[in-house]
């Protein structure tokens, strides 16, 4: 029986692992002529963690390289955020809701759709498919499409999203699901036992603008001043990093969370802070809500 590798992004976040583990979920009750192996490029986050212990969910293993095994990529298409070897790949399908900046030698199955999580696109598959999802993974699947909204805040968020958390809270039996996002938010908000260089990359993504490396990180916080007493150790994690590995940037947003929530700060490593420090000046407290375009998208 073939494998087929079902594989999130690099620094993988609970929507990319969710996505894998779900979706693998999904192909093994439609197709029973392969195997499909979630897998992750390396260690989960604090609320992966927590939602994978929770509901007793089993952890995919960790895969170094893909190279000549066949995958389908979930949560990413862009090549420099995959897991590496996927040159010498054969990639089967995408599975996405960021943008679209993919090619490949030949025709495959590639569904992209503008809504706010890779679960949220997965969950309607499921439905299409007719197929009922466990009590334990709509848990994590809903766990994962709050998390990539900010539990709705999130300006990506879309209708069929809050009818998906409506829907998927139903069959997990979490009759509150605010207070579950809160929940991991929680979770997902405590670095006192982490180094910068992993809060850095705790939920990040490469990106390329105009032929310059781009790396873009994001953390969700209900406690600012923990991270505002960390500036100087988080500027020299960013500084590092653009160093080691040829960035021409590479940014940190730090997002207050709660009543009133806003960009509270943004740190950076740059060829060109200038304008990012223009940026940031002009727009201290850009809301969570807000469709400013100088506020990336990247969960």
């Amino acid at each position: 029986m073939k494998t087929i590798y079902i594989c999130g992004h690099k620094s993988p976040d609970l929507d990319s692992v969710m996505g894998s583990i779900s979706y693998a979920y999904l192909k093994s009750q439609v197709d029973t002529k392969h195997e499909f192996k979630p897998v992750i490029t390396g260690s989960v986050n604090n609320e992966t963690a927590y939602i994978l212990d929770k509901y007793d969910i089993q952890a995919p293993g960790v895969l170094d390289s893909i190279a000549n095994q066949s995958v389908i990529l979930v949560d990413h298409n862009e090549g420099h955020q995959a897991i590496d070897g996927l040159a010498e790949a054969e990639i089967l399908e995408v599975i996405d809701h960021h943008k679209l900046d993919f090619s490949y030698h030949t025709p495959i199955k590639i569904i992209i759709e503008p809504i706010g999580s890779s679960c949220s696109v997965i969950y309607k598959m499921f439905r299409a498919e007719g197929i009922d999802i466990p009590q334990n993974l709509a848990a994590g699947m809903l766990a994962a499409v709050l998390t990539d909204t900010v539990i709705t805040k999130s300006p990506t968020t879309t209708k069929q999203d809050r009818k998906i958390i409506e829907e998927l809270a139903d069959i997990a039996g979490i009759a509150d699901w605010q207070e579950y996002g809160m929940e991991i938010f929680k979770v997902r908000s405590t670095v006192s036992d982490k180094t910068a260089d992993e809060i850095v990359v705790s939920d990040y993504k490469d990106f390329d603008i105009n032929g310059n490396k781009f790396g873009i990180g994001q953390v969700e916080t209900v406690d600012i001043t923990e991270f505002n007493a960390r500036k100087a150790e988080l500027l020299d994690a960013l500084s590092n990093k653009k160093s080691a590995e040829n960035y021409h940037s590479v940014i940190l947003f730090l997002w207050a969370f709660g009543p009133g929530d806003f960009l509270a700060n943004l740190f950076c490593s740059s060829d060109s802070p200038e304008p990012v420090a223009k940026c940031h000046a002009n727009q201290k407290m850009i809301p969570i809500k807000s469709n400013h375009p100088s506020v990336p998208t990247i969960g």
